[in-house]
């Protein structure tokens, strides 16, 4: 097999990482004509219907012999219904800057899982250090939005880490189980399921009251759907193919600041020093936890000599 171009890989990184961190800013203004899951339900149920009819441009067979059959319900609902509803349900309660740091626990599981379920797959102490400077730097970023009174919203913040942990799961399951799978077709029946239970429950809890169809509001789910959900997992699950589970999982500490620069260009959002900081943090544990483990030695040997 044809060994994947470096710059490739690195750019669908960069394009992933952007897209999803523009998916936040999309998610609010979304949320101006449609209720939660009504916005979510609708989402990737137009993101199905756009796979379908890239599956049968492309002629991508759709494999479903059982233990394929297993692994999409498995997506459907572990990797979107009830992740995404977690999130959505806490967000009511969650200020979004602990939301993201607390969805920052998300590469410390897939390390975890991924030391169980993929023996081979390296961890090394020179991703840690990565992971908990891009942690910290999170953290720093979001700090100032924190509220003491976390007994308040304690059911919240559970339902955050939950969802990272079943995404992580989830992310290490596929990183084992799927790789005979086409990155499209994988999507198809995961986002149909997620499609019909979402717009369910949006149906009999929120009802059409709630809904105001406004341009930005139905831009923002058809970018959602198409390039926020069709593009980015695709491209995620082709990635996942060829780049360690846990340098994927390093995109939750990217996105944030991907969402708080680009309120910053288009919505005049104030960068604080914080913010700054914080985004060091970040882009220094990604860069150490992608350094091979040979070059953080001689990096290691140099700084005590």
């Amino acid at each position: 097999m044809k060994e994947t171009p470096a710059y490739k890989i690195i750019i669908t990184y960069a394009i992933l990482c952007f897209v999803w961190g523009s998916t936040w800013l999309a998610i609010k203004m979304s949320l101006e004509s449609f209720p939660p899951f009504l916005s979510a339900g609708i989402r990737f149920f137009i993101a199905s219907f756009t796979i379908i009819i890239l599956i049968r441009l492309r002629g991508t067979e759709l494999l479903t012999d059982r233990d394929s059959m297993r692994l999409y319900f498995m997506m459907g609902f572990f990797s979107f219904v009830i992740p995404f509803g977690l999130v959505y349900w806490a967000e009511q309660y969650v200020d979004s800057g602990l939301a993201s740091v607390l969805f920052g626990v998300y590469p410390f599981f897939v390390a975890i899982f991924s030391y169980f379920m993929i023996p081979n797959e390296e961890i090394g102490l020179v991703r840690i250090v990565g992971m908990i400077l891009g942690f910290v730097g999170i953290t720093i970023i979001f700090k100032d939005s924190f509220s003491l009174k976390i007994t308040d919203y304690i059911l919240g913040m559970f339902a955050i880490v939950l969802s990272a942990m079943m995404q992580a799961f989830m992310a290490v399951t596929i990183k084992k189980h799927g790789k005979h799978l086409n990155p499209l077709s994988m999507n198809l029946v995961p986002m149909m399921i997620a499609g019909i239970v979402m717009l369910s429950v949006g149906l009999l809890f929120e009802g059409f009251g709630r809904i105001k169809i406004t341009e930005t509001g139905v831009l923002s789910v058809l970018y959602l759907a198409v390039i926020g959900s069709v593009v980015t997992f695709t491209s995620f699950y082709w990635l996942l193919k060829k780049v360690s589970v846990i340098i994927m999982s390093l995109i939750a500490f990217i996105t944030p600041v991907v969402a708080i620069f680009l309120g910053w260009v288009l919505y005049g959002e104030v960068l604080s020093d914080n913010h700054m900081v914080g985004t060091t943090f970040v882009l220094i544990g990604v860069l150490i936890a992608n350094l091979p483990s040979d070059k953080f030695d001689k990096i290691k040997k140099m700084a005590i000599k």
